[in-house]
């Protein structure tokens, strides 16, 4: 009997537990925008359009044809405004055939 009162008092509790709410789904940043809070200020939802989570930057080569013989081509969310306050970020990494001077590498410990 005691169990039983004990699981029944306990029960409200396991069915209230989730993750709090989202405060807003997405956030897509406004590049132009000289005011940055945890990434950039967010486009009016209302204006926002799907070229706003569309980056084709890394589908192109770098340029390599400079004296490290390397390139790197960043998407943040001030190239890809769709990635703003995600806490994601890419890049890419072009080296030139015999020619470059930085090695792909790991810190150390990794």
């Amino acid at each position: 009997m005691a169990f039983l009162v004990l699981q029944i008092a306990l029960s409200p509790i396991t069915a209230m537990a989730s993750d709090a709410d989202p405060e807003q789904d997405f956030c897509v940043g406004i590049v132009a925008s000289t005011t940055i809070v945890n990434g950039l200020v967010c486009k009016n939802p209302a204006t926002v359009t799907v070229n706003d989570f569309v980056f084709d930057g890394l589908a192109t080569a770098g340029n390599t044809a400079n004296g490290a013989g390397s390139a790197v081509t960043p998407a943040f969310a001030a190239q890809f405004p769709g990635l703003n306050t995600l806490g994601i970020s890419l890049a890419r990494l072009d080296f030139a055939v015999r020619r470059s001077r930085r090695t792909p590498h790991t810190p150390p410990g990794y």
